[in-house]
């Protein structure tokens, strides 16, 4: 990179301002590892990208008359949900645990990641090769193939040998003389834990669903507990990036060390619960949902409403950054704001309409911008630097701006009767607030998309140009 480059550049030059709610630097020996899961996770986000302006082509009308089925728009739907949701969450996850951890056990983390990579792989692929078609069950939708499911299958065993691995290499108290990163690296540890916990359930439905359910129910059962348990683990893996990215830009988060401990403790707490709903109620039962259901509403916020904020408290006695944190202070604000709106939807879910989709598009939009905040911190300590300063500054506002139309809009036609899950004329868009409510959101999502594209194009260049 040429000098006058990197003076253009400030965000290179980031200091390491660190802080007791910082990650480790990462060692040496595991940055390699760490960048091979950032790359998997800039290419799930790439195909995701792709998809998802699909999704939302086929859902916004007018435009939606242009596409000859529904199965079109749900298997666009399929992959874009497991590469934007599954695979950027946990690719991303699988960064932060490399990064975090001491170099041990290395290359059960090297077949984790080349397990991952050929999942993700064969799980693109399988729409092509494969025969099946999309069924639209919540967390982890599929495509009814053998194909596609041996691209899950690869992929879910990846993420149980990173997780395990996390729990045994990431050192509760951080690690170095100063025992760097304690508070933070306790929070990765619980995230990996609830990872675990998940696993579990999906493999205590798969040994318990009856044999005679098939199709669309099965794979309810299968993904319900699990999927469940996985918003726990995202969760926490939020609330270590909403510490960090305050502490890196300079805010003083009033939470003692010991207070935040507790906090990530409470956090995973509600998925102990996991084997005693699975021992109490048999898998494929309303009551084995309800209590899943229960789980989240009570225990869900337990932890991240105190944290966002004492975070929310910091930034606002701190002020608006130095002009290089600039980018930090936006995904972190950002990433407060639509977990908060997302958060507050949920109140308002009754029946099975668009506003759940707008609950989750903002609690997954948060957790998100939570992490495009991090991959920056993590460039610079793993010897890159961020060569598009003025797109890093402005695409969480992007993005933000998009996901908030979005989130709009899904909420306004919820509030018509909108149906979820449906696009093109099974939508049944008869009134003008309807078909506005729907167009608004086609207009969101494009913007969100927009700013998506700015994040990844940040970030390949940075990936380009390694400098240490």
């Amino acid at each position: 990179m040429a000098d006058s480059e990197a003076v253009k550049n400030p965000y290179g030059a980031l200091p390491d301002v660190g802080g007791v709610f910082a990650l480790p630097t990462p060692h040496s020996d595991n940055q390699k590892l760490a960048a091979g899961w950032l790359w998997l996770s800039f290419a799930a986000l790439v195909g995701a990208g792709l998809f998802a302006l699909f999704v939302v082509l086929a859902r916004t009308p007018y435009v939606s008359d242009l596409f000859p089925t529904v199965d079109f728009f749900r298997s666009a739907l399929v992959v874009h949900v497991d590469l934007s949701v599954l695979v950027w969450f946990f690719a991303f996850a699988g960064v932060l645990w490399s990064a975090a951890s001491p170099p041990k056990l290395m290359p059960l983390g090297w077949v984790a990641l080349l397990l991952a990579v050929a999942g993700v792989l064969v799980v693109m692929l399988s729409p092509f090769v494969g025969s099946g078609g999309p069924l639209m069950n919540n967390y982890i939708p599929v495509l009814e193939n053998k194909v596609f499911l041996t691209g899950l299958f690869l992929f879910g065993c990846s993420i149980g040998l990173l997780a395990l691995r996390g729990l045994l290499t990431v050192p509760l108290t951080g690690f170095g003389p100063d025992r760097e990163g304690g508070v933070l690296c306790f929070g990765l540890v619980t995230a990996a834990f609830a990872t675990a916990m998940a696993l579990v359930a999906f493999a205590w439905a798969f040994a318990t669903i009856p044999f005679f359910v098939k199709g669309l129910p099965y794979f309810e059962a299968l993904f319900w507990g699990g999927g469940h348990v996985m918003q726990f683990s995202y969760t926490l893996l939020m609330m270590v990036g909403w510490l960090w990215l305050a502490s890196e830009y300079g805010a003083q988060i009033t939470m003692t060390p010991r207070v935040v401990l507790a906090m990530f403790a409470l956090g995973v707490a509600p998925v102990l619960l996991t084997p005693l709903i699975y021992s109490s109620y048999e898998t494929n039962t309303s009551a084995n949902m309800e209590m899943f259901i229960v789980m989240m509403k009570a225990g869900g916020g337990l932890a991240v409403v105190p944290v966002g904020l004492a975070v929310m408290y910091a930034m606002w006695k701190r002020g608006y950054p130095d002009p290089q944190m600039g980018p930090l202070f936006g995904h972190l604000l950002c990433s407060l704001i639509l977990f908060a709106v997302g958060g507050g939807i949920s109140f308002l879910i009754k029946d099975s309409n668009t506003i759940i989709t707008a609950h989750y598009h903002g609690t997954g939009g948060g957790v998100s911008l939570s992490f495009m905040g991090m991959s920056l911190v993590l460039l610079h300590k793993l010897g890159y630097k961020v060569v598009n300063f003025k797109l890093a500054l402005w695409m969480p506002y992007v993005y933000c701006v998009g996901q908030l139309l979005h989130i709009i809009g899904l909420l306004w036609s919820g509030g018509y009767g909108v149906q979820r899950k449906v696009a093109g004329a099974d939508q049944e868009l008869h009134s003008f607030s309807q078909i506005a409510g729907m167009g608004l959101m086609g207009i969101g999502g494009l913007i969100a998309v927009v700013g998506g594209i700015m994040f990844l194009v940040v970030i390949y260049r940075a990936l380009k140009e390694r400098v240490s």
